[in-house]
């Protein structure tokens, strides 16, 4: 992994180092799985379900992207989609749900996203 590539995902947030050493070392290894989670589909899935309001789809969604995002060191996409697990948590109906704090926190969620698509596509 080059410099500066390391440098914009640790900029993000991003916990670069403590994931490599998850991954033995293997800088390689890691940057496979950070491809890959280019097709992810938990944040559109998440998005839809939103739209649809569709609380527990939207939790189960939500809570798919934590751990993965966890375990490839995406801290502030894992942080988002655990407060969004936190506001889905136990809501039957959508209308139990805080949906301005839940659009708020989607929203920051898209933005860290489309900043690391970018930035990964830029470094294939």
């Amino acid at each position: 992994m080059d410099a500066a590539f390391k440098a914009e995902l640790e900029e993000m947030g991003m916990d670069v180092d403590t994931t490599v050493n998850r991954f033995m070392g293997n800088e390689g290894l890691y940057l496979k799985f950070l491809n890959k989670f280019q097709n992810d589909q938990s944040v559109a899935n998440i998005q839809q379900y939103i739209t649809d309001q569709n609380a527990e789809e939207a939790f189960k969604s939500a809570h798919t992207l934590k751990g993965v995002a966890a375990n490839l060191g995406l801290d502030p996409i894992a942080q988002h989609a655990s407060d969004i697990v936190e506001l889905l948590r136990g809501k039957n109906q959508f209308s139990e749900v805080d949906t301005d704090k839940l659009n708020s926190v989607n929203a920051e969620l898209n933005t860290i996203y489309d900043a690391l698509m970018k930035v990964l596509a830029a470094h294939q």
